[in-house]
């Protein structure tokens, strides 16, 4: 009796064994490739799944998660005979968890000879300034080359990238020293451009100094030019002034000489002395009219004059 018990204990534990390993969780962003008697079955998600014992088996545990693969580099040759090493990046994704099973016997090879396969391709229809230029372009044509040529696999790849383009040494030396070539050339041209800026806001400012200096001149000779000017405007209405004064006191003193009723001696005395006024005694020369006779008969007139009346 105790035997029996123990045997169908047995038989319980050995089911429950049996019933748990029949019982699967699938993660997330993970598919399972589930086989029945050797053959394909069916594609297991996300979620809890049951399969039978024994005649049911997961072939594999496939990632749908977006993969990166760095391959190493791999020897190419340029459209110009340059031999040079190119290591790339592939970003890629399972997208049919059966034709990644069955598609290809070992995916990630048949990326890596793909990729260097089709990178010797295109490599060798570009020169090698080409190449180092041309980065973008080689990416592109890559991409589109591995992802249709994976498509069978269900794979999809959805970048490529070169990483490193590594030249042959005798030609990094002579590309280094192009570079300090140009370089120095730049250095020279940028301090020939600045000497030159220097010598042109130089020369500028001697131009603007000079113009400034002319105009300045031409203001202060011009103000002088007025000054003086005004000076002998001022001066010849001072000696006008004077002159009209000097007539002026003239006309009283014959005036005032016919009111005392002057003789002829008189009046060319009073001319004389006017004469003399009119020196101011700072002249150095009097000029005395020839017409001294006009002098008399002006006298002798003025004494008609004064009889007359």
């Amino acid at each position: 009796m105790d035997g029996a018990i123990i045997a169908v204990i047995i038989v319980i534990i050995f089911a429950a064994i049996v019933f748990a390993s029949c019982i699967k969780i699938v993660p997330q962003a993970y598919a399972y490739v589930l086989e029945r008697l050797g053959a394909y079955e069916t594609t297991w998600g996300v979620g809890m799944h049951l399969k039978w014992p024994v005649i049911d088996k997961i072939a594999r545990q496939v990632p749908l998660k977006e993969q990166v693969v760095d391959f190493p580099p791999q020897p190419v040759i340029t459209k110009d005979n340059v031999t040079m090493r190119i290591d790339t990046i592939v970003f890629f994704q399972i997208t049919d968890p059966k034709l990644y099973c069955y598609g290809v016997e070992n995916p990630l090879m048949a990326i890596e000879n793909l990729t260097a396969t089709t990178l010797r391709n295109i490599i060798g229809e570009l020169e090698f300034d080409q190449t180092l230029t041309s980065r973008e372009v080689i990416n592109t044509k890559m991409r589109s080359s591995l992802d249709v040529a994976t498509d069978p696999w269900g794979i999809k790849v959805n970048r490529v990238e070169l990483k490193n383009i590594i030249a042959p040494a005798e030609i990094q030396d002579a590309m280094e020293k192009q570079m300090k070539a140009e370089r120095e050339r730049r250095e020279s041209v940028t301090r020939a451009e600045g000497e030159k800026r220097s010598s042109i806001l130089v020369a500028e400012g001697r131009k603007e100094s000079a113009i400034l200096n002319a105009q300045a001149e031409k203001e202060s000779a011009i103000l002088r030019a007025e000054a003086q000017k005004e000076a002998m405007l001022r001066q010849a209405e001072g000696q006008a002034e004077a002159i009209l004064k000097v007539q002026q006191a003239t006309a009283e003193g014959l005036r005032m000489l016919k009111e005392a009723g002057a003789d002829e001696s008189v009046l060319h005395l009073k001319s004389l002395e006017t004469m003399e006024r009119m020196a101011n005694g700072q002249a150095t020369k009097i000029i005395i009219p020839s017409e001294l006779q006009g002098i008399a008969s002006l006298a002798t007139t003025f004494k008609e004059v004064v009889k007359n009346d």
